[in-house]
């Protein structure tokens, strides 16, 4: 099918500067007597945000919706107001219950106890009537009772275009040129780990890691150099006795800061472009490559095991228009730290 022309590209957090409702409105507007063709890829945001622009869809009368990658949460609540939607082929569709941020620390005594208790009630109250407001409005799109949306938003999975067409949310798969499959990346994995929303069964968005490529390019840097060309070399430095000395230059810890730190020197001597290690250096190398490799291990068990977890009765993204905030880094970021920091290991050894 030939290539799709959009008037209106929303990606990225829902509220966020890619899926705003002003620039939503400036469209709509600049449209007011014509069809508008937008597409949707986006992992979900403010609801609040979400529930305006499918208001400013259905007033306008004419709007058609494209999905396209993985879409989730408040990205689906916005097509709503939509009068016709699509999605493609290989794209990814999410629905759940909503929920909001969080986070309690301190001791608390027996009346502080009943004011947290009495509060996250009022809380849960919120997000019940919320929950059965959006179950509300994808009934009326896939012609189901509500009760049946709402345990479909309970369950949390995700669903394939055929699911998402079965169940009505769609009204017909598409499989446009300029779309590819989606893929999962390292960073897109964990910030859906910290929302809670359940990991989709895609592929990654690069088969061979950063640390993959790493080990391979280190092996290559040590792969032994052809015999041949070293009996001439040493032939030819026998056969002539007047050859120089070559000049051995000291490699500080100044120019190689990570090697010389890792391997506890404050310099190494360098003869014709080559350095030579000793058993224990080369040692010390290889056990920060194994806890390298281990973490990687550890990593890829973990997504594993994200992605085979059920969903839980409150996956979702905040819908309070804010992204979730972290104190410390995730699995993932840790791991994206220490692939970048052997890169840098490797990048600063001779190359031969």
């Amino acid at each position: 099918m030939a290539k799709q022309k959009y008037n209106l590209h929303l990606k990225g957090y829902v509220g966020g500067c890619d899926f705003d409702r002003d620039y939503v409105d400036y469209i709509l507007a600049q449209n007011s007597e014509k069809p508008v063709s937008v597409l949707i890829d986006s992992l979900g945001g403010s609801l609040a945000t979400a529930l305006s622009i499918a208001s400013a869809f259905k007033a306008h009368g004419d709007v058609a919706v494209h999905f396209a990658g993985m879409n989730a949460s408040a990205a689906t609540i916005a097509s709503l107001g939509a009068s016709s939607i699509s999605i493609d082929s290989s794209a990814m569709y999410l629905v759940h219950k909503c929920s909001s941020e969080y986070f309690q620390y301190g001791n608390l005594n027996a009346d502080d106890i009943a004011t947290l208790i009495k509060d996250l009630k009022a809380t849960k109250r919120d997000l019940d009537k919320l929950d059965a407001n959006i179950a509300e409005m994808y009934a009326a799109k896939c012609k189901k009772p509500a009760n049946e949306l709402l345990d479909l938003m309970k369950a949390g999975g995700w669903l394939t275009a055929k699911e998402a067409l079965d169940w009505g949310f769609v009204d017909e798969i598409t499989d446009f040129e300029d779309e590819s499959a989606p893929k999962l990346t390292d960073a897109v994995a964990s910030a859906m780990a910290s929302a809670g929303m359940p990991i989709p069964n895609v592929p990654m968005a690069d088969e061979q890691s950063a640390f993959g490529k790493f080990l391979a390019a280190i092996a290559e840097f040590f792969k032994p150099k052809a015999a041949a060309a070293d009996v001439q070399e040493n032939q030819e430095q026998e056969s002539n006795p007047n050859i120089v000395e070559q000049h051995t230059p000291i490699i500080t810890m100044h120019t190689f800061t990570n090697l010389c730190t890792l391997l506890s020197v404050e310099n190494m001597a360098a003869t014709d472009g080559k350095i030579t290690l000793s058993v224990e250096q080369m040692q010390a190398i290889e056990d920060a490559v194994t806890a390298a490799r281990q973490r990687e291990q550890d990593l890829v068990a973990e997504v594993t095991q994200l992605r085979e977890k059920p969903g839980e009765d409150t996956t979702t993204v905040v819908n309070n228009g804010k992204s979730p905030q972290q104190e410390e880094k995730s699995d993932v970021e840790n791991f994206v730290d220490t692939v970048n920091s052997a890169r840098s290991l490797y990048n600063m050894l001779p190359k031969v």
